[in-house]
């Protein structure tokens, strides 16, 4: 069985090797592992342009290259169409070669594939969408768009969309989904306890970037600290917003509570959320936070805002905090959860438990199944 992915994110070529970000390298060899050839319809880069990279480890076909383009708004696509027709042609042809197709969505190339798969309705498909699937979030045109046809079974035929939560009213071909990032056979930890008067971590994992909202974690520990607490945040990932954290950082004082590692491997993200209590993610939106997910896997309880799926993610606050983004709020909510630390273990166990049903073993029989 030949799978060919359609995406927007870009293979990278440097030096004749392959790499990917490196999350979606993981999960793609998940897909590779269970179809006989895959093969990937996207740009292709020849620098990492501030992308976590990994190098592919598992066999492609030759890549199929798409070029990149913005349909941010009707002007921008009316100038991109030269670009748009060239790829829908290559898209196209590829479609024509594949056995399954497999969309990942949200995205240009996402959009694109998702009006030419409907010529081909009766090849097995599946799409992932990656993105925030909350029918009353607002979102770009383009997004609505591709979400409208992937919904569609008159348009769309023979096809799973996998979405991050459960929502109400889906049309019959929309699978509630997830992301794995941990093997079943991880070594299990003690649910997490915390006191008071003790060391405290809290830790922040993701790109800094304004949606991603890290200067918030900032100010939840600074406001944390006038409880006189020995609370200290750990900030893993890379971005523009790099500056902005440090000159606060210095500007507040904060320097010995608050430290920037920037982008690190695996083993060293493991080790942290191993030796932290909370996880915060005050994002403006998202998908299927894989830090906050991370993070419940090893007990810690996480500090996130209700978008996407996070709310079902952490039961509506039964697993975790919910943040209103009101810095006195939420800073008195997680301080009564770490006087109160009979709430603070339930929290940490619940978390654990649920994260640790969504195992890579687990998503690879989901896989499997898709591919049947």
């Amino acid at each position: 069985m030949k799978l060919i992915v359609f995406s927007s994110a870009p293979i990278v070529k440097i030096n004749d090797r392959l790499f990917m970000y490196s999350p979606y390298e993981k999960e793609m060899e998940i897909w590779a592992k269970h179809s006989d050839e895959i093969q990937f319809c996207c740009p292709v880069w020849n620098e990492d342009r501030g992308l976590l990279l990994s190098q592919i480890q598992f066999s492609t076909l030759e890549n199929i290259i798409l070029s990149e383009f913005n349909v941010k708004n009707f002007k921008s696509a009316f100038y991109s169409v030269k670009v748009i027709l060239k790829n829908i042609i290559i898209i196209f042809k590829a479609m024509q070669q594949a056995d399954h197709i497999h969309l990942r969505c949200p995205g240009n190339i996402g959009l694109l594939a998702c009006v030419v798969q409907i010529l081909f309705p009766s090849k097995t498909k599946t799409a992932k969408y990656a993105g925030n699937w909350d029918p009353k979030s607002k979102q770009p045109l383009s997004y609505c768009l591709q979400k409208w046809i992937l919904s569609n079974t008159f348009l769309t035929k023979k096809m799973k969309v996998l979405v991050y939560g459960k929502w109400p009213n889906s049309s019959p071909n929309i699978l509630p989904f997830f992301t794995a990032s941990y093997s079943e056979n991880e070594e299990k930890t003690a649910i997490k306890s915390v006191k008071p008067n003790g060391e405290i971590r809290m830790l922040f994992v993701g790109t800094l970037v304004g949606g991603k909202n890290p200067l918030y974690a900032v100010q939840l520990l600074e406001q944390l600290r006038h409880n006189n607490l020995n609370i200290h945040l750990d900030i893993f990932g890379e971005g523009p917003q790099r500056s902005l954290l440090q000159d606060y950082i210095e500007m507040q004082k904060l320097s010995d509570c608050v430290f920037l590692h920037g982008n690190q491997n695996q083993q060293v993200l493991k080790k942290a959320y191993r030796e932290s209590h909370f996880v915060v993610l005050a994002s403006k939106s998202e998908g299927w936070p894989k830090a906050i997910a991370e993070g419940m896997f090893w007990g810690c309880v996480p500090l996130a805002t209700a978008v996407s799926c996070v709310s079902y993610m952490l039961d509506y606050g039964n697993r975790g905090v919910l943040l209103q983004m009101d810095l006195k709020h939420d800073s008195d909510v997680v301080y009564e959860l770490i006087r109160q630390a009979v709430i603070f273990e339930e929290k940490s166990k619940a978390a654990m438990e649920w994260s640790r049903k969504y195992t890579i073993e687990y998503f690879g029989t989901e896989i499997k199944k898709l591919l049947r």
